[in-house]
């Protein structure tokens, strides 16, 4: 993603299929804890352990970077898991696309700059409903209009977002939001902005 190039003042993310692979609220038995200061990872009570897919962290941290509004928008059935979820995982605030380690892994006392992936998103609209809904509480939030956002999601369904309210929508593969998705994603919003 090249620095100058603009971005959507604000990008949303589901969470379940999107940034991590699990439903929290089926495949997640809480409550959740960090093993050993572990980075990005956490465990249930039955030892699943959780973990953002590959890309998402430097995804994150570029955004954060750039000032561009983070949100997440999920209608997971287990809010409070989700939310538990963002504040154990720790993300190495040097995790980026140029010097990430093929693995985000190592304990956070022997890393000097983590911080929790809550600390990552400006917003989180984390409730059983529409995403119309979650959608509504971001623009009046965040002040961004419909057209300047775009969101992350790998279920189809939710492209109802772009047809009802015109927020561009990236449909997820089955492997989660990778750097690749991403970029085209933010390709696309850029080509229909006319930038």
């Amino acid at each position: 993603m090249a620095a100058d190039a603009p971005l959507p003042k604000a990008v949303v993310f589901d969470l379940d299929y999107t940034l991590w692979p699990y439903w929290v609220d089926t495949h997640i038995d809480p409550p959740l804890k960090r093993r050993n200061d572990a980075l990005n990872e956490v465990v249930d009570r039955s030892g699943v352990k959780l973990a953002f897919f590959r890309d998402v962290p430097s995804i994150l941290l570029e955004l954060k970077d750039r000032g561009v509004h983070v949100a997440a928008a999920s209608r997971t059935a287990a809010p409070s898991v989700a939310r538990q979820a963002l504040r154990e995982l720790m993300i190495d605030q040097g995790d980026t696309v140029h010097t990430r380690p093929p693995r985000q892994t190592g304990r956070a006392s022997e890393r000097k700059n983590v911080t929790k992936a809550i600390n990552l998103f400006d917003q989180l609209e984390i409730y059983p409903g529409s995403k119309v809904a979650h959608f509504s509480n971001i623009s009046k939030a965040s002040g961004v209009e419909y057209r300047d956002m775009i969101f992350f999601d790998d279920e189809h369904r939710n492209a109802e977002v772009e047809r009802k309210l015109g927020v561009h929508f990236v449909l997820v593969g089955n492997q989660g939001l990778d750097r690749a998705t991403f970029d085209r994603g933010i390709a696309e919003w850029r080509k229909k902005r006319g930038h």
